[in-house]
């Protein structure tokens, strides 16, 4: 092959296609896994990160929703940059810089840079993902297009599967002492494999009328994403001042600016970042909706499982990984049920909704059963089926949503969907996150209150009763809710090294000491794990609140998909 060969136009229709489309499919495919990699990773490895680093738990929240965030506010404008400069160009710029960005979260010696590093991902992430359905669309021809962009689904529910598993392995396996880093280091290879397959088999292609850049229409929407998802993860940590309810009514403000500006471009015959005639259509902004509470609902939940199962059970990161491959490998067995069930449309899509919530209510049930000791494969049933409702529900979601889209509007309102897909991401990650934390401290209090009983009959088995026994208990209370709200996770809360000398204090010899520490330990223990169940268990309610509403508003959306 000439150089020539991977910078020409792809071919157009009735001439030969593209010699190296398949190689070119699967460097495609290679971008889409390390984005989906990226995607969840942090959900396991955010509470190893956060010990090594230090920081509030605002941090866990920031490692997804920064990620997130800038994804939504690149990707509305990333396909267009393809058309305008070369899907090609723009393919190799976001994945170098996405390599880029990956080294820099590795490197990372704070929880600052690290976040910093990660909207650096995510920006370029958007510059390199969107290029290649354009790219798809002029390589294959239509015989062969449907077997390309069916590659995604198994590629997609394959990333799912193995994400978890791989991010826990090499946190563990620890390879060169690199511990969580390694999770970033790996996008490396890949990266660079990406870049140079790229040069050498990807065509060059772009739009013949590209629309022009809305460079205010990005600043707008990038603005009223960071004033409602900033004060909803700062918010719970400085007592929710006033500045963080003026940031999310100034964020209303601003929506309603930038929706006015887009329809104002649109009459004066601009290129608006969203064509403002999709909003008129009811199946596409009751897409939004449903994509927005639906999305939040999902990913906030794994974050805040993956956050139980290590903080609040002791799993190990690669156990927490591992406890996840139920929920992701029935979401792709949903996928799989979905594709001869299409032809029922929105049916389908509520169907999926109810098994979903079913599901989560089956973990909150199994939750109450087991108690503080459930084990993975205690979960494994509940998180099944709550995987299978997931794929019914997404497989024909885009497909119905855009039932209503005129042919000149599809590109926008693909973008648009999937930018507020990403946006739900973030708010909900910020959203469950902050119900997360915000209840916890005191579900580890009310949890220390239930294990005082137990704790004194242990403590009077020692010879420590009245005043001193009264302080430990009341120590245990306070260095309970301390550490579960603690801003700084390294560092031991007053309370705590106050109950350490009351306990010490009130032991009369060496051999009662051993006892009243190990009596204070473990219901130290038991509560916080109590706690955190409780905490567990508040989220799954809020879940399915949110499936619930992700139902009602799903009547929006038309009966039956598109028939192309």
């Amino acid at each position: 092959m000439t150089s020539t060969d991977t910078t020409a136009q792809a071919a157009p229709p009735g001439t030969a296609p593209y010699r190296w489309r398949w190689a070119a499919l699967f460097i495609i495919l290679a971008a889409e896994v390390m984005d989906l990699l990226d995607a969840v990773v942090t959900n396991i490895a955010s509470p190893t990160i956060r010990a090594e680093l230090g920081g509030s738990a605002a941090v866990i929240q920031w490692l997804g929703a920064a990620y997130t965030l800038s994804m939504a506010v690149g990707l509305i404008t990333g396909g267009r940059l393809g058309d305008i400069f070369g899907r090609r160009r723009m393919f190799l710029i976001g994945a170098m810089g996405f390599t880029v960005g990956s080294l820099l979260c590795a490197l990372a010696q704070g929880p600052e840079l690290l976040i910093a590093a990660r909207v650096v991902q995510g920006l370029f992430g958007a510059v390199m993902l969107p290029q290649g359905l354009g790219m798809i669309k002029e390589m294959f021809p239509p015989k062969e297009m449907q077997a390309a962009f069916g590659m995604f689904g198994p590629v997609m529910g394959l990333s799912s599967v193995c994400g978890p598993i791989l991010a826990g392995w090499l946190i563990e396996a620890d390879f060169w002492g690199t511990g969580w880093r390694m999770i970033f280091l790996i996008n490396l290879p890949l990266g660079l494999a990406a870049v140079l397959a790229g040069m050498r088999f990807l065509p060059e292609s772009r739009s013949p009328h590209p629309l022009k850049l809305d460079f205010a229409g990005v600043a707008l929407a990038s603005l009223a994403g960071v004033l409602i998802i900033f004060p909803m993860v700062q918010g719970r940590e400085h007592d929710w001042p006033l500045w963080s309810f003026l940031m999310i009514a100034a964020s209303v403000v601003v929506f309603a600016i930038f929706g006015w500006y887009e329809a104002r471009k649109a009459r004066a015959g601009g290129d608006p970042l969203v064509v403002p005639s999709l909003f008129r259509k009811r199946a596409f902004t009751g897409g939004l909706l449903t994509g927005l509470v639906f999305f939040s609902g999902m990913i906030g939940f794994s974050l805040v499982f993956n956050l139980y199962t290590q903080m609040g059970l002791g799993y190990s990161t690669l156990k927490a990984g591992l406890a996840m491959v139920p929920w992701s490998l029935g979401m792709v067995v949903g996928f799989g049920l979905a594709q001869p069930l299409q032809k029922y449309g929105r049916k389908l899509l509520h169907g999926g909704t109810v098994l979903m919530a079913l599901g989560v209510l089956a973990i909150l049930i199994t939750l109450n059963l087991a108690g503080i000791g459930v084990t993975p494969w205690q979960l494994t049933p509940a998180l099944a089926v709550t995987g299978i409702g997931m794929g019914l529900l997404m497989a024909p979601f885009f497909d119905i949503v855009l039932a209503g889209v005129e042919q000149h509007e599809t590109g926008s309102a693909s973008g648009t969907l999937t930018a507020v897909q990403q946006l739900g991401s973030a708010f909900g990650v910020a959203l469950l996150g902050t119900v997360f934390f915000g209840v916890l401290g005191g579900n580890v209090s009310a949890a220390a209150d239930d294990a005082a009983p137990k704790l004194r009959a242990e403590l009077a088995a020692v010879q420590v009763t009245g005043a001193p026994q009264d302080r430990i208990v009341e120590g245990l209370r306070a260095c309970g809710h301390d550490r579960a709200v603690a801003k700084d996770p390294a560092e031991v809360p007053a309370s705590c090294r106050r109950l350490q000398a009351d306990a010490a204090s009130a032991a009369s010899g060496p051999e009662a000491g051993a006892a009243v520490a190990k009596a204070v330990a473990s219901a130290g223990a038991e509560a916080g794990k109590e706690g955190f169940g409780v905490a567990m268990k508040t989220i799954l309610l809020v879940v399915d609140g949110m499936l619930l509403l992700t139902f009602l508003v799903a009547f929006l959306l038309p009966e039956h998909a598109r028939e192309d």
